[in-house]
C-alpha cells in the first residue's frame, strides 16, 4: 500500500471514462425517414381522374379534404402528398391554408383509402419541417395517430410509425411524444413484432419489418432526450424486454446486421446512460450490497491488511460478487435487463458477430462503457464478468484495430473502465499495451485520433502501470516512450493540453520503476524528462 501511494494518480475525473449517451451526441442522430412518393395504388386512382393532377392546385386540394365525397378527399390528400414530396414552399403554403387540422380529422375516417392518403400526405408535410411538426402536435395529432395505429392495416401503420419517427427528430417534442405514445406503441407494435408476445419467434412480413424499423427509429431518437424521458422508457412495461428479445432472437438466426437491431442496441445504449445515478434506489442498494465504506470506495476496506492484488483480496471480491449475483434476478424483467449480467453476453456476441454495421458495434461498446463506468460496486462486478467470463478483451481489441474515430471513443472508453476494475493488471497489460500504443501519434505527421481517444488510451496505460511493472516494461518495449514524450511536449491547443498533462502523469508514474531506469537511459531519457511537467 505504501509503494502504491508514490504513484501520481491521473486525478479522479480523468481516471475513468464518463458514461456516454447516444449516437446523437457524436453526430449520429438518426435522420428522419425519407418522405414517401406516391405508393402503389395511387396510380390507378389518378388514372380515373381525367387529367391526373393537371387541373388541381393547392387551395382546391385543401378544399377537397372537407368534401363529403371520400373520392374527393382521397384526391385532395393524394395531391398534397405528391406536391409536398420535396417542395418546402408547398409545405408552408399547405399549412397557411389550414391543411394540417383537416388532414388530422381524416386520420380516422371510416374510409380506409382516405386514412391511407391523409397519413401519407401528413408524412410528407412534416418531413424536415419543424413548423408543420408542431402544427400537427397542436392539432391533437398524436392522439389521433395512436387511434389510427390500432387499425389492422399495414399500409396505414407504416405511415403512422413513419410520422412518429419524423416527429421524434425535433428535440422540443420528444418529452411530449414519450408521454403520449410509449405505452400504446409498445403494446401495439413492439411486443407483438419483436416476437416477445406469443410464439417467441420474430415473424414479420416486409410491411411489418418496416413498421418495426420505424418504431425503433422513433425510440432511438426519444432515448437521446432528457432524463425524464429515459426514465419513462425504462419504466414502460414491455419496452426494454422487446428490445432485448429482438436483439437476442436476431443473433440466434444470424441477423446481427439488421437495421432494427442497430436501432434497438442504440436504444439500450442510451437507456444505460447514467444508469446507476438514475435507477430506483432500492435496485441500487441491492447491487451495492454491504461493502461500501464512508468514502464510497470498495478497495478502501482492504488496504492496510493486504494489497488489492493479493490472493486474499481477490477471494474477498469474488465471494462478495457471487453473493450479489445470486441476489440479482435470474429472470430479469423490464429495466432490470439493463444491468443484468446476461446483457454483457449479448453485447459481446454483437461485437463478435456484427461485421458490417459499425453503428451497432459502436452502440454495443458504448452500452458496455455505460454499465462499467464509475465507482459503483456493480460497475466493477460487470467489468470483471466481461473480462473473466465473457473474455471480452479479444473481440474489443479486434474492433480497435479497424475502428474509425467514433468507434474508438466508445471502445477506448470501455477499455479504460475495464482497466480500472480488472483484478489481474499484469494479464491485461500483456493483451492491450501494444494495441493501444499503436494508436498514439509519435510525430507531427502522424494521423492522430481525437484528443479524447488519446486521453482514454493514456488513462488505460496509467491504470495498468500503477499496479503492473509489466505494463511499464511493455510501454518501453513497444516504443511507447517516444510517443508519450511527443504527446507531453505538444501543447498547442486546449485538447492537446489535456493529453499532454495525462502523458506527464503517466511518465511520472513510470519513473517509479527503478529497474527500468537503465532502459530509459539507453533510449536517451533522463530523470528530469520523466518528472518535469
Amino acid at each position: 500500500a505504501g509503494a502504491a501511494g508514490a504513484f501520481l494518480g491521473l486525478g479522479e475525473h480523468s481516471s475513468r471514462a464518463p458514461s456516454v449517451r447516444s449516437l446523437a451526441e457524436s453526430g449520429h442522430h438518426l435522420a428522419e425517414p425519407r418522405a414517401m412518393e406516391m405508393y402503389n395504388g395511387h396510380g390507378a386512382l389518378l388514372g380515373h381522374h381525367a387529367g391526373g393532377f393537371d387541373d388541381i392546385d393547392l387551395p382546391s386540394a385543401v378544399k377537397y379534404l372537407i368534401a363529403s365525397d371520400p373520392n374527393l378527399q382521397v384526391l385532395g390528400a393524394a395531391y398534397l402528398q405528391h406536391k409536398c414530396y420535396s417542395d418546402s414552399g408547398a409545405k408552408k403554403q399547405a399549412r397557411s391554408l389550414q391543411a394540417m387540422p383537416k388532414l388530422v380529422k381524416l386520420f380516422n375516417s371510416p374510409n380506409q383509402e382516405v386514412q391511407r392518403h391523409a397519413t401519407g400526405a401528413m408524412r410528407n408535410l412534416i418531413y424536415d419541417n419543424a413548423e408543420n411538426k408542431l402544427a400537427l402536435v397542436e392539432e391533437n395529432g398524436i392522439y389521433e395517430l395512436m387511434r389510427t395505429l390500432r387499425e389492422p392495416d399495414d399500409e396505414l401503420r407504416k405511415n403512422v410509425t413513419g410520422i412518429l419517427w419524423n416527429l421524434s427528430s425535433s428535440d422540443n417534442l420528444k418529452d411530449r411524444l414519450a408521454r403520449d405514445t410509449l405505452e400504446q406503441l409498445t403494446d401495439l407494435v413492439l411486443v407483438p413484432l419483436s416476437g416477445l408476445g406469443g410464439s417467441g419467434v420474430i415473424q414479420q412480413n416486409p410491411s411489418e419489418a418496416e413498421i418495426f424499423y420505424n418504431s425503433t427509429g422513433f425510440l432511438r431518437n426519444l432515448s437521446s432526450a432528457s432524463q425524464q424521458t429515459r426514465q419513462k422508457m425504462r419504466e414502460c412495461h414491455g419496452l426494454v424486454d422487446s428490445m432485448i428479445h429482438y436483439v437476442n432472437s436476431s443473433l440466434e438466426v444470424g441477423k446481427s446486421e439488421d437495421k432494427s437491431v442497430e436501432n434497438a442496441v442504440c436504444v439500450l445504449r442510451n437507456l444505460s446512460y447514467r444508469l446507476y445515478d438514475e435507477m430506483p434506489p432500492s435496485s441500487l442498494q441491492r447491487l451495492e450490497g454491504h461493502r461500501r465504506n464512508a468514502g464510497g470506495t470498495v478497495t478502501g476496506e482492504l488496504v492496510g491488511c493486504f494489497s488489492p492484488q493479493s490472493k486474499k483480496a481477490r477471494e474477498h471480491y469474488l465471494n462478495a460478487d457471487i453473493v450479489t449475483f445470486t441476489e440479482v434476478s435470474k429472470d430479469p424483467k423490464g429495466m432490470e435487463w439493463l444491468w443484468n449480467p446476461q446483457i454483457v453476453g449479448i453485447y459481446n456476441r454483437l461485437l463478435q458477430r456484427c461485421e458490417l454495421n459499425k453503428h451497432t458495434t459502436e452502440a454495443a461498446s458504448g452500452a458496455l462503457q455505460n454499465i462499467t463506468a464509475g465507482d459503483r460496486r456493480w460497475a466493477g462486478v460487470l467489468s470483471r464478468l466481461a473480462l473473466e467470463q465473457e473474455r471480452i478483451l479479444n473481440p474489443v481489441l479486434d474492433r480497435v484495430r479497424t475502428a474509425d474515430h467514433h468507434q474508438l471513443r466508445s471502445l477506448t472508453g470501455l477499455i479504460r473502465n475495464l482497466s480500472r476494475h480488472a483484478r489481474n493488471k499484469d494479464e491485461m497489460s500483456t493483451k492491450v499495451v501494444s494495441h493501444l500504443i499503436e494508436k498514439l501519434p509519435g510525430s507531427a505527421g502522424d494521423k492522430a485520433p481525437p484528443a479524447d481517444v488519446v486521453v482514454n488510451i493514456i488513462a488505460v496505460l496509467n491504470n495498468l502501470v500503477v499496479e503492473s511493472p509489466m505494463a511499464a516494461r511493455d510501454i518501453v518495449y513497444f516504443d511507447g516512450l517516444r510517443k508519450l514524450f511527443f504527446i507531453k511536449k505538444r501543447r498547442d491547443s486546449s485538447d492537446n493540453e489535456k493529453s499532454s498533462r495525462a502523458a506527464a502523469s503517466l511518465l511520472g508514474n513510470m519513473w517509479q520503476y527503478a529497474k527500468l531506469h537503465r532502459d530509459f537511459k539507453m533510449k536517451g531519457y533522463r530523470k528530469e524528462d520523466f518528472l518535469s511537467l
